[in-house]
């Protein structure tokens, strides 16, 4: 060799971030992760309520589950209501927001639950109204 050494400093000054840079960057990911969270959310109420039309579609179109066991004024009641559901779905679903499709779901759960609790209240094997509170023996004197 030649006998020369040369020695090189390298300094990380240029383009460091400063402490406002990374506060404002952790604030950033802070707002799109909850902006984040809020899109996954909306889009799960969407697709609960989706699926739950179109089971609901299914079952009572099909007659061998609900179909064949609910009156044809229940069945035109649920379905129409799900197909007004679906509707309404294929064109504001995308944009609408997750409180308003969770009571779309709420709505048709509405007309629904009382037809099926009806159809199961009833497949009790039991005959008469179901005991109300006021026909059970009071436990007072526990």
């Amino acid at each position: 060799g030649t006998g020369k050494t040369e020695s090189v400093t390298i300094t990380n000054d240029k383009g460091r971030l400063s402490t406002e840079d990374i506060e404002r960057m952790v604030m950033e990911a802070e707002q799109f992760a909850n902006e984040d969270r809020l899109i996954k959310e909306r889009i799960e109420s969407k697709n609960v309520l989706e699926n739950y039309l179109y089971g609901v579609k299914t079952q009572v179109t099909d007659d061998s589950q609900l179909g064949s066991k609910i009156s044809a004024e229940d069945k035109k009641t649920i379905l129409d209501e799900v197909n007004k559901q679906i509707s309404w779905l294929e064109s504001e679903g995308a944009t609408a927001s997750k409180e308003t499709l969770d009571e779309k779901k709420e709505e048709i759960e509405a007309i629904v639950n009382p037809i099926t609790s009806k159809l199961y209240g009833s497949s009790g094997g039991g005959s008469g109204p179901a005991p109300t509170s006021e026909d059970m023996p009071s436990h007072d004197e526990l």
